[in-house]
């Protein structure tokens, strides 16, 4: 069933520029595909830093797969633009979408039930921004989505050794940048996955609220990457001492090169789907010819050297700055 609906998915939308899902889990190499996640509804991201779906995404409801995973161990998560894609065809997220990704855990009793808005997160993984010597602007930098982007979508994450064993939410979370020179224009794309952590210790790090932890003006959501920057912060708290960061324009390592999208392996349990159908706005396939296409909701329609659909299909097309117009 979960592959039928993937199916009328992708024969209903073709690509909506840059927006992009976390869908699938990597388990120590091990493809998990969407057994545990929490599928959001759409690939559009969420720009309400006050709104509960800053936790989990919108619509997503608990499904009945966990994956088990062993403290230690590394966790790959999957990102892509279109539902059911694997392929490395496409960049993950694409439409110039810069910035951090990062990844957060949360302790429950069950990850099978657990509302994440109410859950205690803490960061185990960031991969968020690094200065380019030979660039001219933060665009020109190196950051946690273009990484994703070089890796196929691939992001490998490790679990803390010291965690105690027991359930968890693992939150993946990617921030696009592009149109955050201004209040609510960062765009946030994460899915929830539902794990059970064996091994491990007996930590239980402290954690922050989501929402609660971020503010729209954080120095790391309200910013304009298009400028040249001396520095950037990602925003929520530092990564916990048992996690782990990759520093941004650094290659492809395990996981991240070398898997290949698969079946579930026969030890997963349970499925999980979209709670309905998404049909996305058509744009054309090329991006040289404006005639007769379209750009769905929050897509790009101008900028700076863009040569793409001008016409929104919703909305209009709002110029943000003088690289970036996105229909709104």
């Amino acid at each position: 069933m979960k592959s039928a609906i993937f199916a009328t998915m992708a024969a209903l939308a073709t690509k909506v520029a840059g927006h992009a899902t976390f869908q699938d889990l990597w388990v120590n190499g091990v493809d998990m595909i969407t057994t545990c996640a929490r599928l959001p509804l759409s690939n559009s991201p969420v720009t309400d830093v006050t709104s509960k779906d800053i936790a989990c995404n919108v619509g997503t409801n608990p499904v009945s797969g966990k994956c088990s995973i062993a403290a230690g161990s590394i966790a790959t998560v999957e990102l892509k633009q279109q539902p059911g894609d694997r392929s490395c065809a496409s960049e993950a997220i694409g439409g110039a979408h810069y910035g951090p990704v990062q990844v957060y855990m949360a302790s429950v009793a069950d990850s099978s039930s657990a509302d994440g808005s109410s859950a205690s997160w803490f960061k185990v993984f960031a991969d968020t921004w690094e200065k380019n010597p030979s660039g001219s602007s933060g665009d020109d930098d190196y950051w946690g989505t273009k990484d994703i982007n070089t890796c196929c979508g691939h992001m490998n994450v490790k679990i803390p050794s010291d965690l105690a064993p027991g359930d968890y939410l693992l939150r993946a979370e990617a921030l696009a940048l592009h149109t955050a020179g201004q209040s609510g224009g960062a765009q946030f794309y994460m899915t929830c996955f539902q794990l059970t952590v064996t091994g491990g210790g007996s930590a239980k790090p402290a954690g922050v609220s989501l929402p609660g932890a971020y503010k729209a003006s954080d120095p790391g959501i309200l910013v304009n990457i298009h400028a040249p920057l001396s520095t950037y912060i990602a925003p929520g708290p530092t990564v916990y001492s048992g996690g782990s960061t990759k520093k941004a324009g650094s290659p492809c390592n395990g996981c991240e090169s070398t898997c290949t999208a698969g079946k579930a392996p026969s030890t997963a349990t349970g499925t999980s789907t979209p709670t309905q159908v998404v049909t996305l706005t058509t744009t054309a396939a090329s991006p040289t010819s404006t005639s007769g296409c379209s750009v769905a909701i929050y897509g790009q329609c101008g900028g700076s050297g863009f040569s793409g659909c001008t016409a929104c299909a919703q909305g209009t097309c709002k110029k943000l700055n003088d690289y970036y117009s996105q229909c709104s």
